[in-house]
């Protein structure tokens, strides 16, 4: 899986420019604020049909513009992948592959993958579940696209009983919408939590073997928790939604007082631990980089071993605080596939490392 070339116009800071890409590393240098991580983003929005940085896509269209455009091209699966994405500052944006139109934003998975790593992903160690949960989310979606519209099924039954539960005191009516709303969210739970208990099955002893070569011998472990009730969530979907119906009526009383959601795959979460101990609370900040990289190094061998080719990595910003080993653990690490890594501007040594070619990013221009 390769990106051979790439077009952006009205993209952030990029007003027009355009790259060509080697199939190896591919070196983005420059200063800070020139567009090194815009040009990842739109990558990722290739890939994923979503941004790793903002949550309203109008934000991606540059100042004044009333559009704006990212054309790729390259080639995944032994196929030449022509890819389009326009957001309208009007309207709703549209997608294509290969001129077909798509329907949704997990279609553009089938197309191209890609595992990011940024700066933020530090919080996959030391923040709250819903970063442990993205992580999930975000891998198993570009694997399994039907887990991508399960998650969005799940999100607006999720937003619907909340609403009601909210708004119970002013309307006791709408509490007789729960039972429907409760059977949905258990139903859709229980596949969520099949899919990625399977995912974490085959991540954490991935994750164990590259930490352990990253570290020195550190361990590490990956446990996923989810709703108390579930007594193996790797059984089938079918098997685990009973546990989880049984959880939900017996919160149905505390969720009604409290008026939130109390249980459900949204509640799901990673317990990551350093030789025993819990990382989130007990790991350096070395140690919380190195774990947060061997994991997502640990993704890219899964999307490996699942499609038969190594997605996209795209290592945004990640050297800069890592000593000269575990550079070259990492720089030895990234090869067999695409890479983009940023990295202000230096003496090239990282293309001379790994081969690689440099492109440098300046006020929205690449050269």
């Amino acid at each position: 899986m390769r990106l051979d070339s790439l077009y952006l116009e009205g993209f952030r800071n990029y007003a027009y420019s355009g790259a060509e890409f080697i199939p190896g590393v591919n070196v983005l240098i420059g200063d800070n604020a020139q567009g090194k991580t815009n040009l990842l983003e739109a990558i990722y929005l290739i890939a994923t049909g979503r941004s790793f940085r903002t949550r309203s896509e109008k934000d991606m269209i540059g100042f004044e513009r009333d559009f704006a455009r990212i054309e790729a091209s390259g080639e995944s699966g032994e196929r030449v992948k022509r890819a389009e994405i326009v957001i309208r500052r009007a309207g709703r944006r549209s997608m294509s592959v290969n001129g077909v139109k798509l329907k949704t934003a997990s279609e553009l998975s089938e197309s191209y993958n890609a595992v990011l790593f940024c700066p933020e992903d530090l919080g996959l160690i030391r923040e709250g579940a819903s970063v442990r949960r993205r992580l999930m989310d975000n891998c198993i979606s570009q694997l399994r696209p039907r887990y991508a519209d399960i998650l969005n099924s799940y999100s607006r039954a999720y937003a619907e009983k909340t609403r009601i539960l909210r708004d119970s005191e002013e309307m006791p009516s709408l509490l007789e919408m729960l039972d429907e709303y409760d059977h949905e969210l258990a139903r859709l739970s229980a596949e969520l939590i099949s899919y990625r208990a399977r995912f974490i099955a085959s991540l954490a002893p991935e994750a164990a073997a590259i930490h352990a070569e990253f570290s020195g011998g550190e361990e590490l472990s990956i446990e996923y928790k989810t709703v108390s009730t579930v007594s193996d969530p790797l059984k089938s979907a079918a098997d685990i939604f009973p546990e989880i119906w049984a959880h939900q009526l017996s919160h149905r009383t505390a969720e009604r007082a409290s008026r939130l959601c109390l249980t459900g795959a949204h509640k799901d979460d990673l317990i990551i631990k350093i030789n025993g101990a819990d990382s989130r609370s007990f790991a350096s900040q070395g140690q919380a980089r190195t774990a947060a990289l061997s994991i997502k190094l640990a993704e890219r061998e899964i999307h490996n071993r699942a499609r038969g080719e190594y997605p996209i990595l795209l290592l945004d910003d990640v050297l800069s605080e890592l000593d000269p080993g575990r550079q070259s653990f990492i720089l030895n690490r990234i090869g067999g596939g695409q890479v983009f890594i940023t990295c202000c501007e230096d003496d090239g040594v990282i293309a001379e490392r790994t081969g690689g070619k440099v492109l440098r990013v300046k006020g929205g221009e690449i050269k």
